[in-house]
């Protein structure tokens, strides 16, 4: 222990060689120990090396009263569960996070009955079309077809796809409208 407290008297002195020792020694050990309290060697090394620039930025003010093993594993010990600490309140805020937006996510009993409305309208319309036409909005817009595909598949032009397309367009606007009068 008077060995302990001569080495503190040198580190308080700003003895850099006695530190590096110090450093040295208990650095792998005291990584292996906060590897166990933290579950990750990466945070770990970062423990540790926090609590080393600790040491040297208030080696004036530190008093050790026990052993310089002690002193470290100690520290270490708490720095290791304030990290573990931190990142539960930070999973904690996460998890609050995620649920909010879900619940923000979620429509509302208005909106999901005026989308039904509104699917149920569509639909009616569409069943209302004549079979080609209805045949291609459904290739473009449920299948993902190009336009010169569905030419192709029904020996017409593009633009007659195209014009097609406008109409079922213009027919599902004049219905929705009506919808919202």
């Amino acid at each position: 222990m008077l060995n302990d407290i001569l080495i503190f008297g040198k580190i308080k002195e700003g003895d850099i060689k006695i530190f590096e020792k110090v450093f040295r020694q208990y650095y792998m050990p005291l990584c292996l120990y906060s590897s166990g309290i933290t579950g990750r060697k990466d945070v770990a090394e970062e423990v540790v090396q926090d609590v080393f620039y600790n040491i040297w930025k208030e080696r004036e003010n530190i008093r050790i009263l026990r052993s310089v093993k002690n002193y470290l594993y100690g520290a270490v010990k708490n720095q290791s569960l304030r990290y573990l600490e931190t990142l539960s309140a930070h999973e904690r805020y996460i998890e609050n996070i995620y649920h909010n937006e879900q619940a923000a996510n979620e429509p509302s009993p208005q909106e999901y009955l005026e989308y039904k409305e509104l699917e149920q309208l569509i639909n009616i319309t569409l069943n209302k079309l004549p079979e080609r036409r209805m045949q291609i909005f459904k290739m473009h817009r449920i299948e993902g077809k190009k336009y010169k595909e569905i030419a192709e598949r029904f020996s017409i032009s593009v633009k007659t796809v195209e014009a097609e397309m406008t109409k079922v367009y213009k027919i599902l606007r004049r219905e929705i409208e009506k919808l919202h009068l």
